[in-house]
């Protein structure tokens, strides 16, 4: 294919004293088999001598597209850099981590095919650069994260965690010309935009590779920066699941109000009755959810109010049974469980009951 008719990627990088890694991941770039890219390098006030590297880089790759910013943010580079892309398809990168060489035509060829017309965002299953034994957690992540291939399954678990890495996708510029880039905040903001863009109904899947390597450093932002901490993520979720559930259970946006104090149409119930869990749910009630009940495999638990509340603590097996039909039973379940062995129990205790995931119940943390 002729480079002049084929599809042109923008790949965007901000930066920030990164001189340690940057050249790994520019080279990582440079080596792609699709040659019709740009590479939108945004310097947001290094002062580590990255930026001089970038300039001298700039002068021998014609196709790398230096932009300097004073330090305002990572938010603020990331939207300079859509706003300069000139591609029909924006990749992310970033200055720590490297893109193995078929990963753009990969994503292109994705993007490509005809049966994915409908995809608006597609990433790739990335490789864990880490110590797999000091950093278990996060190598744990990434095996959840690379479990979640099609659009439906990245759909239903993305209230657990963020359900793709920033760094490995690509997506087509309308989806940004339509529905807004990246948001500053109180919030991770890569897992705030898959939100929103899943929540307008963006569909989002991933080529079946290894196509990246994700580093873990000391410095990585997502360890040091305040707004990756557990409670923003637990915050920022609340919303976009009581907007999902209540699409679900047919409330109507103008309803979704605190205020109304309306009956929900069906029960809502939390699988999880200890204190962290319920802290983490009660995000819900500012966005106007009601919980009716908890479940919970502690028998000291169950069969009686929660803390003198009322509130009713039950089994699995005492809840109702599910509908036969389309329109779902009288409970809804949210499973905020997090370790992922309970994940896993608690889905095929539902299936088992003939709850369906998206229906009758979704997994969130």
């Amino acid at each position: 294919m002729p480079l002049q008719s084929a599809p042109f990627v923008s790949v965007v990088l901000p930066v920030r004293n990164a001189v340690g890694t940057i050249a790994r991941a520019v080279a990582s770039i440079r080596r792609q088999t699709w040659s019709a890219w740009e590479l939108l390098v945004v310097d947001d006030g290094s002062m580590d001598g990255t930026r001089e590297w970038l300039r001298a880089a700039a002068r021998t790759e014609a196709r790398l597209r230096l932009i300097e910013r004073p330090a305002e943010g990572l938010v603020a580079a990331l939207n300079v850099g859509l706003a300069a892309a000139r591609g029909g398809l924006i990749a992310r990168m970033d200055a720590d981590d490297e893109s193995h060489p078929e990963r753009l035509a990969e994503q292109v060829a994705f993007f490509s095919a005809a049966e994915n017309g409908a995809v608006g965002v597609v990433g790739c299953r990335v490789d864990f650069g880490g110590d797999g034994a000091a950093q278990a957690g996060y190598a744990l992540h990434v095996d959840w994260l690379n479990s979640l291939v099609t659009p439906e399954q990245i759909a239903l678990n993305r209230f657990v965690e963020s359900p793709l890495a920033h760094p490995s996708v690509m997506f087509r510029r309308e989806v940004v010309e339509k529905h807004g880039g990246y948001r500053a905040g109180d919030f991770p903001e890569d897992y705030e935009l898959w939100l929103r863009w899943l929540d307008a109904g963006v569909r989002m899947a991933k080529v079946p590779r290894v196509l990246l390597t994700w580093h873990d450093g000391p410095r990585r932002l997502s360890r040091l920066d305040p707004r990756y901490a557990p409670e923003k993520f637990f915050r920022l979720k609340a919303e976009w699941i009581a907007r999902e559930v209540g699409r679900i259970i047919s409330i109507p946006p103008s309803a979704r109000r605190v205020k109304d104090n309306a009956p929900d149409p069906r029960k809502i119930f939390i699988w999880g009755a200890g204190r962290h869990t319920r802290k983490r749910a009660a995000h819900l009630a500012a966005h106007g959810l009601t919980i009716a009940g908890y479940i919970d495999v502690d028998a000291k638990k169950t069969g009686r109010g929660l803390g003198g509340t009322g509130v009713p603590v039950m089994a699995v097996e005492d809840l109702p049974e599910p509908a036969r039909s389309a329109g779902g039973g009288q409970v809804f379940v949210l499973s905020y469980v997090t370790t992922r062995g309970a994940r896993d129990y608690n889905r095929a205790k539902l299936l088992a009951r003939g709850y369906v995931e998206g229906r009758d119940f979704l997994l969130c943390a």
